[in-house]
């Protein structure tokens, strides 16, 4: 069974700095791509950033140049680095995880329970 656990969100204000984790565990042999994704309510779920095992990574428009994606692929762990928080930012940010590879045949996708972030002015 693969479990996604996200860590760091909380309240800060604006133009704060915070610093979100997701670790993976469970019998895990590769993650193609990992992913935040964020959801405010009557919103559907947004791509926030991704990166593949590689590290290429992209960022959605409205966080590229404030927010970093990083990730370790020994740990399966992911990390966002969020600079510059604005109001808008608030939300629960999920972490993806998207062409596992496990003992069982085939790719599968997981999500984390989410993490809530509030940025106040």
């Amino acid at each position: 069974q693969v479990q996604l656990v996200e860590s760091g969100g909380g309240l800060v204000q604006a133009g704060g700095s915070l610093r979100l984790s997701c670790a993976a565990s469970g019998k895990i042999f590769s993650i193609n791509v990992m992913g935040w994704y964020r959801q405010v309510p009557v919103n559907q779920r947004e791509l926030v950033a991704r990166i593949t095992s590689g590290g290429n990574s992209d960022y959605a428009d409205s966080v590229k140049g404030r927010f970093t994606i990083s990730r370790d692929n020994a740990k399966n762990t992911m990390y966002l680095q969020m600079n510059s928080l604005k109001t808008e930012d608030t939300a629960v940010y999920y972490c993806n995880a998207d062409g596992v590879r496990t003992m069982n045949p085939g790719l599968y996708r997981y999500w984390g329970q989410g993490t809530q972030v509030t940025v106040s002015s």
